[in-house]
């Protein structure tokens, strides 16, 4: 083998070589890119509504308040918080919840992404006392250090955030002025205001045992004609 024909070879085995490996490192990077959960996907979308005041402008499918904040989050094909069957009786936060238990989703644990729910947040039946049940819905932010857990969600007329601390649950702030707990029921004639964290009725992860199955696939009649006779055939 000439001089010249060695070294074309060498060089074209390096540049295929280099080539085979980078092509390697991409297939590699494409491998090990991260599978985008449900609820990050979610949180993500209530975190870019903050700080605005109606969900219209994204879908007039659901309600404006905390319960279709939620859902328009996490709404995806086949996806709904809200189960079929909503009863009368129930509220949307109240109808989400009883698919999370029956999904067996609920939760004593705050994690990113998960849902929280809350009771008694306003005087639902105007009856002035402090029992009206499952009353209001967020999505986990974050879990702090101090177990200060910061939540977006709809109230007042604004997507927000807020915060909750379960292990000191009725106090405001910290030792060192850190707010633990927002205001979260305002004071009424018979009862005082309360804060988020005494308000906490659990959580909820979702996953993709929310999503509805997929419908069954209907076969298609396919026609031919024979003079003045149709005939299917399948």
């Amino acid at each position: 083998m000439g001089r010249g024909v060695w070294v074309g070879a060498l060089v074209s085995a390096l540049v295929w070589g280099g080539a085979a490996e980078a092509a390697s490192k991409v297939t590699a990077t494409k491998k090990a890119r991260p599978v985008v959960q449900l609820s990050e996907r979610a949180l993500w979308r209530a975190k870019s509504w903050v700080g605005m005041t109606t969900l219209a402008k994204m879908s007039s499918a659901v309600t404006d308040d905390c319960s279709g904040m939620t859902r328009l989050a996490f709404q995806q094909r086949r996806l709904d918080l809200l189960p079929d069957d909503v009863l009368p009786e129930e509220n949307g936060v109240t109808a989400i919840h009883r698919k999370a238990r029956a999904l067996g989703m609920l939760s004593d644990t705050p994690t990113p992404g998960a849902l929280v729910f809350f009771k008694n947040t306003f005087d639902r039946n105007r009856d002035g006392l402090i029992n009206d049940g499952l009353t209001h819905i967020g999505i986990v932010e974050r879990v702090g250090a101090d177990g200060t857990v910061t939540f977006v969600h709809k109230s007042g007329g604004l997507v927000k955030r807020s915060r909750f601390n379960l292990l000191q649950p009725e106090a405001r702030k910290d030792a060192k002025g850190h707010v633990l707990n927002d205001w979260l029921r305002r004071k009424g004639k018979k009862t005082r205001g309360y804060l988020a964290g005494e308000l906490v009725a659990g959580f909820a992860s979702v996953d993709e045992r929310w999503r509805s199955p997929e419908p069954p696939r209907v076969a298609s009649a396919k026609f031919t004609v024979k003079g003045d006779a149709r005939t299917a055939r399948r």
